[in-house]
C-alpha cells in the first residue's frame, strides 16, 4: 500500500516508517502535523494515513479533525488513528459516516508488531479495527447523552436538586413553583429514566445515580 504516516514524535515516525517498509508497504510521505498531512493527501495517490491524533501547534486534536476532512474530502483513503486516548467526539464522528477502512487503536494496545501489521492490512482492505476501549467510551458517552437530552430543562434542573440532597419542598422554594409541580417533574423524569415503581428499589436514589452518571467526568 501507499501510506502517508502524521505522526509528531520523530522517533514514533521513524520506526513507523522502517516497520511499515519491512512489510513491503511505500511511505509516500512522513509528516509531523495535520497540515502536512492534508498536503500530502492532495498530493499523493494515498491508499491509506496513519494519523496521530495530537500534534502541532496545540497537541490537542489536530491529527484527528484532519482525519475526519480527509474521510469527508477523500473517502477512498483509509484510516488508521493512532492515539494515547479516545477523542470522543471526532472518533464518533469517523465511526458514524464511515462505511469501513478506518482504524482507531490506541497507542498502548499496538505494542505487538504482528498485531498492528494485521491492523494495517486490514484497514487498508476497506476493513474496520477499532480498539475495545474506544467502542467502550463512545458508547458510555452516547449514554450519558440520551439521559441528559430525554428530559426537559425544568426536569434537568429538578434532577440536579435531588442531587444536591434538597427535599421537594425545598426544591419548589427555589425554582418558585408548586410542590405538585416538583412532583409532576420527579415523576415524569423517573419514568424517562425507566425507573417504574419496585419493591425495596429507591427511585429518587437511583435517580441521582442516573444524573452522577451522565457528568461528564
Amino acid at each position: 500500500m501507499r501510506i502517508v504516516i502524521a505522526e509528531d514524535s520523530v522517533l514514533l515516525r521513524a520506526g513507523l516508517e522502517r516497520l511499515l517498509a519491512a512489510a513491503g508497504h511505500q511511505i509516500v510521505a512522513s509528516v509531523e502535523d495535520a497540515t502536512g498531512l492534508l498536503d500530502a493527501v492532495s498530493r499523493h495517490e494515498v491508499d491509506l494515513a496513519i494519523v496521530d491524533v495530537r500534534m502541532p501547534p496545540t497537541f490537542t486534536d489536530e491529527g484527528i479533525r484532519a482525519a475526519v476532512l480527509i474521510r469527508a474530502q477523500n473517502p477512498g483513503v483509509a484510516l488508521l488513528v493512532l492515539s494515547q486516548y479516545v477523542e470522543e467526539r471526532y472518533a464518533s464522528e469517523l465511526i458514524a459516516d464511515s462505511g469501513g477502512a478506518l482504524g482507531y487503536v490506541l497507542k498502548d494496545r499496538v505494542a505487538d508488531v504482528e498485531e498492528f501489521l494485521r491492523v494495517v492490512r486490514a484497514v487498508g482492505d476497506g476493513g474496520t479495527a477499532l480498539d475495545p476501549e474506544v467502542v467502550q467510551q463512545i458508547l458510555v458517552r452516547s449514554r450519558r447523552r440520551s439521559i441528559r437530552e430525554d428530559l426537559s430543562p425544568r426536569e434537568s434542573e429538578v434532577l440536579q436538586l435531588m442531587a444536591e440532597g434538597r427535599s421537594n419542598a425545598a426544591i419548589a422554594e427555589r425554582l418558585h413553583v408548586s410542590a405538585g409541580s416538583v412532583e409532576k417533574h420527579i415523576s415524569s423524569l423517573f419514568a424517562k429514566l425507566g425507573l417504574p415503581p419496585v419493591d425495596g428499589e429507591n427511585r429518587r436514589v437511583m435517580a441521582v445515580l442516573r444524573y452522577l452518571e451522565s457528568e461528564d467526568r
